[in-house]
């Protein structure tokens, strides 16, 4: 006897074997409207010339947008693309770029998290980024797929709210998250003006209204794009080869041995997450200059081995370079940003780290995660009622099972000039673990 349920959003009585493809067609065919709608909009805007574009979209934006000098910037010396296509696009997807729609948690998560972290035992030392949004993927949306750009979009929350140059340039200056279709359509921008263009070719250049699975080099060559300076670090166990759409990145001097240490610097570009390698990687190296104000590196240092390393290294980086040292029971804000982390198919958040003092006089780290795949309103009552959030946030290194991890980082100020043009090229270092 077949058993019928009725549709929660059409209300038609249906198989309860369909019931979920059937709900699920209602959220598709929306979709494909918005963006068939979205597409159209890109196609009916008028092409303009490259600098009348450009004087076009800051007047309409504010002179304090740099985000179309620095594209434009990046655009004349890409062979590949054509400028006014490009300035186009650039300036269409300002406007039609759609706000990502998400659960707010009143009164902030981190907020609620880091009252969470000082109510516990006197033994702790915790670090925590400033704001971040938590964005989950959505069963009807982007389950399976789609954590890559739900961290991009931890990552942007943090950036515009509190970083003031960030906020000025990220998507044209929009002041908001975008959704992953609008993501997607930047991304191609980035692609389009020669930021890991040779990456881009595992897409064929296009990634919009597909589900392909991204990682840390599209979540750099994303933020580069807008000036920012992305740098990647590739984890990597013992034997393990460091795949050419695996390998970290890392911006800095080469020859520097306190930047580099035992880390080999290397050419790359993505797909990161799907840990390939299929191309041949000799190259010839470049020497690049670390920017004045782009002076972390956060290379372990000491005889930590193992999984200890990714700790270490995370520690370092929001302690910036343990200026923070473990102590009395304290909960500290970092000026840093949150931290893009990767491993085999899966990506998180690290929005911070704890340290607690074990009676042998050891500590005990954990790292503080946003993950994708939880629901936001359960973390928001987990931390409002500080009752079962450590199950969801904390992760100690006995969980690190993995033989790699990636790590995107994002250091303070905007790039200009030569090294917008730099940043186009990703080089990295790999760590072993």
């Amino acid at each position: 006897m077949e058993c019928y349920s009725f549709c929660p959003v059409c209300n038609l009585q249906v198989l309860s074997k369909e019931i979920e493809r059937h709900a699920n067609d209602h959220f598709a065919d929306h979709e494909l409207a918005r963006d068939l709608e979205f597409a159209q909009q890109i196609q009916l805007a008028p092409p303009t010339p490259l600098v009348d574009s450009a004087m076009h979209c800051q007047s309409n934006f504010s002179d304090t947008h740099q985000s179309t000098s620095l594209l434009r910037d990046a655009a004349t010396e890409t062979d590949a693309c054509e400028g006014s296509d490009v300035d186009g696009k650039f300036c269409s997807l300002i406007s039609l770029q759609l706000k990502e729609t998400f659960y707010q948690v009143e009164g902030g998560l981190i907020t609620l998290l880091r009252n969470c972290l000082a109510s516990e035992s006197q033994d702790t030392t915790s670090i925590l980024s400033g704001y971040v949004d938590h964005f989950q993927s959505r069963e009807w949306e982007d389950i399976g797929w789609g954590c890559g750009w739900r961290n991009i979009q931890m990552l942007s929350s943090h950036l515009i709210t509190q970083r003031q140059e960030a906020r000025e340039v990220l998507y044209g200056g929009a002041g908001f998250v975008p959704d992953i279709a609008s993501l997607q359509r930047w991304l191609e921008i980035a692609w389009e003006l020669g930021f890991d263009a040779q990456g881009s070719n595992d897409f064929d250049r296009e990634i919009y209204g597909k589900r392909n699975w991204i990682g840390t080099t599209e979540c750099a060559a994303l933020f580069r794009s807008f000036g920012l300076r992305a740098m990647v670090v590739d984890f990597c166990s013992k034997g393990t080869p460091s795949a050419s759409s695996a390998t970290a990145l890392h911006h800095g001097k080469m020859a520097s041995e306190e930047i580099v240490g035992k880390g080999k610097l290397t050419k790359v570009y993505g797909p990161m997450d799907r840990y390939l390698s299929r191309r041949d990687n000799s190259f010839t190296h470049e020497i690049f200059t670390m920017p004045e104000d782009c002076t972390h590196s956060c290379v372990p240092v000491g005889k930590i081995k193992g999984h200890g390393v990714i700790i270490d290294w995370v520690w370092n980086y929001f302690s910036d370079n343990n200026s923070t040292k473990p102590s009395s029971h304290r909960v500290v804000l970092s000026e840093k940003a949150p931290l893009y982390f990767q491993h085999d198919g899966h990506s998180r958040t690290i929005v911070g780290i704890q340290a607690k003092r074990q009676t042998n006089g050891n500590y005990q780290y954990n790292l503080l995660i946003l993950d994708p795949a939880h629901r936001t309103e359960a973390l928001a009552k987990s931390v409002e009622q500080n009752f079962g959030w450590q199950k969801l946030i904390k992760r100690g290194i006995h969980t690190l099972k993995k033989p790699q991890y990636q790590l995107c980082f994002i250091e303070p100020g905007i790039a200009s000039g030569e090294e917008i043009d730099q940043l186009k090229v990703l080089y990295g270092i790999n760590i072993e673990v």
